[in-house]
């Protein structure tokens, strides 16, 4: 079978040098896997880090991809819910199952957990027409929901809905700021922010606003305007006076970083919250201690989320109420154009998706 696969390190970023289609062998499940077909997977910027090789040195050779959604062809022994010809979604967070953490619900947290698809190898991803998975860490698309909605899905659903409401346990009524609501899992924080009951303030690069409020943003700021923060300040003046309440933003959701970690803390109110999943930006945030220690801030850390949580998020999705946004879909022989685009970014709203030949 087909797969996208690297077998040195790209440090300079030129994915064409480095990534080729080749055959790789189709594998045979274990007692308790699920083998499926893959039919749409999603790119994520852990596959970048992958190909520098940096941070983490990721087994060669190696087939990336931790989202991927198609029809199960072959099910272990051991199998028990997952059966041939269910349609269904990667999980990719793969935790021992084991440890203190685990049992308790908190899977994110557990110390041997690894990413599929970044982490795990060699040549074991999305990337590839057939793949496969401990059925613990498959879902069952729901009725109404594509392939490609649900690879798109699988890791930034996952990670938006866990961190607004698995550790931020947002509430109606609130204010919640959404920083870069053009990329994956800010589109994904936007509608799950409104599916609560909040008013969302996102930010974006000035192309995508108008995107922002398609997909429900009651107000859209360019956050790479210097002011971008006295802006947003301003809103919830406004938003304050029509509710009775006080300026500020209740829960801001980040995961740009350095660039604009102190500036988010500013706009917080007392007793309010940060989110965060990450530091596209860098991660040597400075921070004025002041708006965390007299404005009783909480500062949480956000990485993924439970498999309960993502069948949450597919639930709403089969009802209609969320959708992924697709930016592109590309073939498996197209991979190094694709991953250039999300390292740039460049007019990229949402989802990179790419496909096998003939699918």
């Amino acid at each position: 079978m087909k797969a996208v696969v690297y077998d040195e390190y790209a440090p300079d970023d030129n994915y064409a040098r480095i990534l080729k289609v080749k055959d790789i062998a189709e594998p045979k499940p274990k007692p308790n896997e699920v083998v499926f077909k893959v039919k749409a997977a999603a790119l994520n910027y852990n596959d970048i880090w992958g190909m520098r090789g940096v941070p983490v040195a990721v087994p060669l050779p190696h087939v990336s991809g931790s989202d991927a959604a198609g029809d199960v062809i072959a099910v272990g022994e051991d199998v028990i819910d997952i059966k041939v010809g269910d349609k269904v979604v990667s999980h990719s967070n793969m935790s021992c199952r084991v440890c203190k953490a685990c049992t308790d619900g908190r899977e994110f947290d557990c110390t041997r957990r690894t990413i599929w698809g970044f982490q795990t190898g060699p040549t074991w991803g999305a990337y590839q027409e057939i793949t496969h998975l401990p059925e613990v860490n498959v879902s069952k698309i729901p009725e109404g929901v594509s392939y490609d909605q649900a690879a798109a899905a699988s890791m930034t659903l996952l990670t938006s809905w866990h961190m607004l409401v698995g550790r931020a346990k947002i509430k109606p009524g609130q204010t919640v700021l959404i920083m870069g609501g053009g990329s994956g899992v800010g589109s994904f924080g936007i509608q799950i922010a409104k599916l609560y009951g909040c008013t969302v303030i996102a930010t974006a690069s000035g192309d995508k606003l108008d995107k922002c409020r398609q997909l429900g943003a009651d107000y859209a700021v360019d956050h790479r305007n210097p002011d971008w923060s006295k802006e947003v300040f301003k809103i919830t003046k406004e938003i304050a006076k029509s509710s009775g309440g006080v300026p500020g933003i209740d829960v801001s959701f980040d995961h740009i970083g350095e660039t604009h970690w102190n500036q988010q803390l500013t706009l917080l109110k007392y007793g309010a919250t940060l989110v965060s999943c990450g530091a596209t930006t860098g991660y040597d945030a400075k921070t004025d201690l002041r708006h965390i220690f007299f404005k009783g801030t909480n500062i949480l850390g956000s990485t993924q989320g439970t498999k309960a949580e993502l069948d949450d998020g597919l639930y709403w999705m089969g009802k209609g109420k969320i959708k992924s946004v697709i930016d592109s879909v590309y073939s498996f022989e197209q991979a190094a154009e694709a991953h250039t685009k999300m390292l740039t970014g460049k007019g990229l709203f949402g989802k990179i998706l790419m496909k096998p030949e003939g699918v």
